[in-house]
């Protein structure tokens, strides 16, 4: 399906009223739970018009997990597509909220009210912006709940409006972009471009999930111009490309990667590709990006090796944006490239706090500014590099190493295509350095093979000590690799963690 703009627009409205019509008032709690179809970009702006709040959760979560955020959202209103229709029949008594359940489907017919006649139940005419305040809370996204229940980031106008006006600007978009949508909306709002491609006049393609074939179609007969991701993703897509014997795009893609820091092996690839690749940094709590790696022309004079390493930086703050990196007492650590401290943010683009749980608003936003828990180094031109989550530092005989490092190390071997280092019990050392990997098709690295690499690359104390060989890692929708799922497989039956 295609539409216009005006028909878009239309649509909007339509849903809007609609929402009005099955009695959504100011401030209620909307759910959705869609891959990235149209609906659910217009979720993006039918939802705000009808003063509602949209709550967009995680297809990939279970239906327990889906269950506990509609109920603790307070959402009254849900819609569903069509594939995850089986998941709210099983808990649908768990969700006594929801006062009428909507099922996007546009292939079968399907029990209850259809998004297309829910539209129809609603007029095309404008509807009157509700927005009084612009600290309003415009949705709220739930963070992966990695450490216990997940919690409800409340995002406002104001720092939707101002975030996605830097997208546009940070990502170079226009009437004449054409934006593929490989980040998951309910991501972070897919990262506030599905407000900022609209507002750029920039075409959306929509794309239900990652398949690198589809995608490589889509870039030549869609002229995509812009998509994002996590490195995993455009692993998978390189890897593809070069067994199809695709050695460069056709035209110029700018590709932003957010999630993880990118191995330079894999910013080498796409650079031989033809993308132009924007290295963004931040979490669910600041709508997603909220530092890049803004690039200096003097850098294009540098080798490949250095360009990429540059690449994989994570930079300096968005517009509208405060970053700052220091220590235990909230200094500010010195910009020489090797101390290191804890990442700080504000700005617009920092949440209201969590939805009903003020301790652990109160907790993340202690001193003034948002704690994220992320270990990063400055260099001398101010440039941030993160060298882990705090939680994935492993302390090694009292040493600390950077999981980041390492994995960047291996990622270099070539038969390397994916790679996750985490904590592994030692009963000398307490824990040490255990590697993941997931091989390239046709080869047959070995244990051996893989720590030799590192001890020629790396202080020895920093090599992975174990090495396992897997055919998948544990992901995020986003493709982020879920490292404390490896951590607590590691760890599973002890009391705590070695340290």
């Amino acid at each position: 399906k295609r539409y216009t703009f005006q028909q878009f627009y239309e649509r909007v409205n339509r849903s809007a009223n609609a929402l009005h019509t099955i009695g959504i008032e100011k401030g209620d709690k909307v759910s959705f739970i869609s891959p990235n179809i149209p609906p659910l970009l217009e979720a993006h702006f039918g939802v705000p018009l009808s003063g509602g709040v949209l709550v967009p959760i995680n297809i990939r979560l279970n239906p327990e997990e889906m269950a506990y955020i509609i109920d603790n959202s307070d959402s009254k209103a849900l819609f569903v597509d069509a594939a995850f229709r089986d998941n709210i029949e099983q808990i649908k008594d768990k969700i006594p909220k929801i006062k009428e359940i909507i099922t996007i489907n546009d292939t079968t017919e399907c029990e209850g009210l259809e998004y297309e006649e829910f539209l129809k139940m609603g007029s095309k005419k404008e509807v009157e912006i509700p927005v009084k305040d612009e600290y309003e809370t415009i949705t709220i996204n739930y963070t992966s709940g990695t450490t216990g229940f997940p919690k409800g980031c409340m995002y406002h106008h104001r720092g939707a409006y101002l975030n996605s006006l830097a997208e546009i600007i940070e990502m170079s978009l226009n009437q004449y972009s054409s934006y593929l949508w490989t980040v998951p909306m309910f991501h972070c709002n897919g990262w506030c471009f599905t407000w900022a491609a609209p507002a750029a006049g920039a075409k959306s393609v929509c794309l239900r999930k990652i398949d690198p074939a589809k995608i490589l179609e889509l870039i030549e007969s869609e002229n995509i111009t812009h998509m994002g991701g996590a490195p995993t993703v455009w692993i998978m897509l390189t890897n593809y490309a070069q067994k199809m014997g695709i050695k460069k795009f056709s035209h110029k893609i700018i590709i932003t990667v957010a999630g993880a820091p990118p191995p330079p092996s894999l910013l080498r690839v796409l650079e031989k590709m033809g993308a132009e690749v924007r290295q963004v940094y931040g979490l669910t709590e600041t709508y997603g990006p909220h530092t890049i790696c803004e690039w200096h022309s003097s850098w294009n004079k540098l080798s490949f090796e250095e360009r990429a390493k540059r690449k994989s930086w994570q930079g300096v703050p968005y517009i509208n944006a405060e970053v700052r990196i220091v220590d235990e007492e909230m200094n500010d650590i010195p910009e020489d490239g090797k101390t290191r401290g804890e990442i700080v943010m504000r700005g617009n683009n920092v949440i209201k706090g969590y939805y009903k749980k003020p301790e652990k608003t109160e907790e993340a936003f202690r001193n003034g500014v948002f704690h994220s828990g992320d270990i990063a180094i400055v260099h001398e031109n101010g440039y941030i590099e993160v060298m882990d989550r705090e939680k994935d530092i492993i302390i090694s005989g009292g040493e600390n190493i950077a999981s980041v490092e390492v994995e960047k190390t291996i990622y270099e071997h070539p038969d390397v295509l994916e790679v996750c280092v985490v904590p592994t019990p030692d009963e000398k050392w307490g824990e040490v350095p255990k590697a993941y990997i997931i091989a390239k098709s046709g080869t047959h690295p070995t244990e051996k093979d893989i720590i030799s690499f590192c001890r020629e690359r790396m202080a020895h104390f920093k090599c992975p000590k174990r090495v396992e060989f897997v055919k998948e890692l544990p992901k995020t929708s986003t493709g982020k690799i879920q490292k404390y799922i490896l951590r607590e497989r590691e760890f599973a039956g002890r009391e705590k963690r070695v340290s």
